[in-house]
């Protein structure tokens, strides 16, 4: 049993670890320097000592990941999957009122003393089962691969797809539908389809997406949009987008404070314990602006810099992958990571809505960022038993 718990250094991917293990000390970083700014935060170190402790049980979260032997991921994969729908449907009885007020959304599970969003552990879930049904399906039909096969994969994967958005539009949370959607769209990419099903398919996305903004922006597509449950935070959410001054006082105080916070930095920004713009929420949703207003542009390139590093050392991971379901797996959490890296800095600078997405291993502690080590997990798992000799799923 030891040597099976033994982690053997030669097997262990640090070019991978290093980005990882960078950004946690940026987050600590950037965390001093938000509750440093707060004036309603009285003592720094307590919540700075909860960051070290998740930070702590993610770190031996991921580890632990790493050494699960494949054939028992293959096995669980359901399992895995049908428990992150229990924990999300849970939501419907058990969702926590307070934060479902705060938020607008009912994401927040509350069991006694303890609340985390479900949702994050449905990410890793959703990933695991597409890699699963992939997977199968490729197996079965590896002497060739028609219209018909094609089309019977892309029906099983919607229908493990639609449970988990079903509770999505439950919870009203619109910014992780779109992270599940950008998983789906990356597994599907490199699952072997015809070019034919998916240049069609995107092509539909399109006009979908598109349609989709006309309707934000005019008042009739509003009211269809209102009939569909979307409701007028979400609305003035996109307004804020597009115009942040103007409604600076009111529904895009965020953003307004967030853009003034990053343009005031400069170029080599004002110093950690210097920040002068209030920020809300700027130890989750908007900590790149503590970036941006204590490093300056100089130091929001350098954290972009180590996420592009990050990325391409994942993309490293899926090239040489030998086995086609940890391909797929580092192919969804791939696409998880860019998804938050892109839409938390592109809503903190203007570029998208603000969806209220965390940035991996930057914001503040908690499920989302235990969820981004098990995903690290997942990768590192690939790399450490590369070698070993169990069958393939």
């Amino acid at each position: 049993m030891r040597n099976a718990l033994t982690i053997k250094k030669e097997k262990v991917n640090y070019a991978l670890l290093l980005p990882v293990f960078l950004l946690i000390l940026v987050g600590f970083v950037a965390q001093y320097g938000a509750f440093y700014a707060d004036p309603t935060v009285e003592s720094i170190v307590p919540l700075l000592k909860k960051q070290l402790l998740w930070t702590i049980l993610g770190i031996g979260t991921m580890f632990v990941t790493m050494v699960i032997p494949i054939k028992y991921l293959w096995k669980l994969t359901p399992v895995f999957y049908a428990l992150s729908l229990v924990l999300s449907g849970l939501l419907i009885t058990f969702h926590d009122p307070v934060m479902a007020a705060a938020t607008g959304t009912k994401r927040w599970l509350r069991l006694g003393p303890i609340s985390f969003q479900p949702s994050e552990f449905m990410k890793l879930g959703y990933i695991l089962m597409l890699a699963y049904i992939v997977t199968r399906r490729r197996q079965k039909s590896v002497s060739s691969s028609t219209l018909k096969e094609d089309f019977r994969l892309l029906g099983e994967l919607f229908l493990v797809s639609l449970p988990v958005l079903a509770l999505m539009f439950y919870q009203k949370d619109f910014g992780t539908s779109l992270v599940f959607i950008s998983i789906f769209l990356g597994i599907v990419l490199v699952s072997g389809c015809s070019w034919k099903i998916l240049s069609v398919g995107f092509g539909l996305i399109g006009i979908l997406g598109v349609s989709g903004i006309l309707l934000v922006l005019t008042e009739r597509g509003q009211r269809i949009l209102s009939f569909l449950h979307f409701k007028p935070y979400q609305f003035n959410r996109i307004h804020a987008w597009l115009n942040p001054f103007e409604y600076a006082d009111s529904i895009s105080f965020q953003q307004a404070r967030g853009l003034t916070a990053i343009g005031s930095g400069e170029l080599l920004g004002k110093g950690l314990t210097n920040l002068q713009i209030y920020v809300p929420v700027r130890e989750s949703d908007m900590i790149f602006t503590v970036i941006g207003e204590a490093f300056g542009f100089v130091g929001t390139c350098v954290l972009i810099l180590l996420f592009f590093y990050l990325i391409y050392q994942m993309l490293i991971c899926t090239l040489h992958a030998k086995r086609e379901f940890y391909a797929y797996i580092t192919t969804g959490v791939i696409m998880y990571f860019l998804f938050h890296i892109l839409e938390n800095i592109g809503s903190n600078i203007g570029l998208l809505p603000l969806t209220g997405i965390p940035l991996p291993f930057i914001s503040q502690g908690g499920t989302a960022y235990l969820a981004n080590f098990i995903g690290i997990g997942l990768i590192l798992s690939m790399y450490y038993q590369k070698e070993k000799n169990e069958i393939e799923p």
